[in-house]
């Protein structure tokens, strides 16, 4: 006859041998998911590449999400130092490469885009005009001639009477005679008439060469320009840069380009031009699929294929690691653990 504690003992062993296989079970059930997605990882990551890319953009995208996106995330944090150290070593490995002393500037831009170019710059005649006005005409590069010119005199002057003897001592006395009975100073009166006559000389040269530099002659010059400098070695621009320690022109460049960027990242003004490039890209492609988005980009199924293939590596360890396991066990116990589930299932303790 089975007594109480028989039957409390029976239980418990029945019990634990139900945890037990209930462990097992769960346990061929990890293992089957895990071989079961590593042998489907690339057909299950192309489905849902198709599905994914049968999906109207703004299903899950709004205008208001790339804003937030880009002004939040990419303009509200400075680059890194890391980064920043990034663009100037591979910037610096870039010039620097020693194939650019092998491949002419030809190779980089072609003649017919300079003929173009010349063409462009050739046909505006009147922001040639400016450009010629503020490089020739304006009071700055007068004064600068007046300058140069007068101290070329003034040196030349000096020189020759010193080394006139008597006759140099002579006009030296006759200089000073005439400062005392004119009271003025030749060097000024010598700049003075300097500057007069130069400024009438920059405005006919100003006139000269708005007269002369017509449509024809400005595309011909910068064409000509071109081909003196195409078949020079792409390297040639190294020489207008600097690359010591303390002394690097990449270094002044970038830090040139960051303080440009961190003035302007959190200014009312980018921002605007964000607002408005966004949501004009957004009116355009609202409608358009992701994949449809995608293909504009060149990526298209084979581009998604071969992506795949690369990521598998890591979707396979991914699948193996222990976290993963942890995971799906845990769920498991979970379904298993709900009453109307546990309630319907028989374990057998053989």
């Amino acid at each position: 006859m089975q007594t109480s504690k028989d039957s409390q003992s029976a239980n418990t062993h029945s019990a634990t041998s139900t945890t037990l296989t209930l462990d097992r079970l769960i346990e061929a059930q990890v293992a089957f998911m895990q071989q079961w997605l590593h042998s489907q990882a690339q057909p299950l990551s192309m489905q849902a590449w198709q599905w994914f890319g049968e999906q109207p953009l703004s299903k899950y995208v709004r205008s208001d999400d790339l804003q937030h996106l880009i002004n939040d995330w990419l303009l509200k944090q400075p680059l890194s130092e890391v980064v920043r150290r990034d663009m100037r070593d591979i910037l610096h490995s870039i010039i620097y490469h020693p194939a650019n002393d092998n491949v002419p500037l030809s190779e980089l831009v072609d003649d017919t885009q300079v003929e173009m170019l010349a063409s462009y710059v050739g046909s505006h005649k009147e922001q040639r005009n400016i450009l010629v006005h503020t490089l020739v005409g304006n009071e700055t590069f007068a004064d600068l001639l007046t300058q140069t010119l007068y101290h070329a005199i003034n040196d030349f002057m000096e020189t020759t009477l010193d080394k006139a003897g008597a006759a140099g001592k002579l006009m030296k006395f006759g200089r000073s005679s005439f400062e005392k009975a004119t009271n003025r100073n030749l060097d000024e009166k010598l700049q003075t008439y300097l500057h007069r006559n130069i400024k009438d000389l920059t405005r006919r040269a100003e006139a000269n060469a708005q007269a002369h530099l017509s449509n024809e002659e400005v595309a011909r010059l910068l064409v000509a320009g071109w081909a003196r400098i195409k078949e020079k070695p792409i390297s040639e621009i190294q020489s207008y840069l600097r690359d010591e320690p303390n002394d690097s022109s990449i270094a002044h460049i970038e830090a040139s380009i960051q303080q440009s960027y961190n003035r302007l990242r959190l200014s009312p003004y980018l921002h605007s031009l964000v607002a408005a490039g966004v949501d004009t890209w957004y009116t355009n492609h609202q409608d358009d699929s992701i994949a449809s988005i995608a293909a504009s980009l060149h990526i298209d199924e084979q581009a998604m294929t071969q992506l795949s293939a690369a990521l598998l590596p890591i979707i396979t360890d991914t699948l193996e690691s222990s976290w993963v396991t942890a995971h799906i066990t845990e769920m498991l116990q979970a379904f298993y653990a709900q009453p109307s589930i546990k309630a319907g299932l028989v374990f057998s303790d053989n």
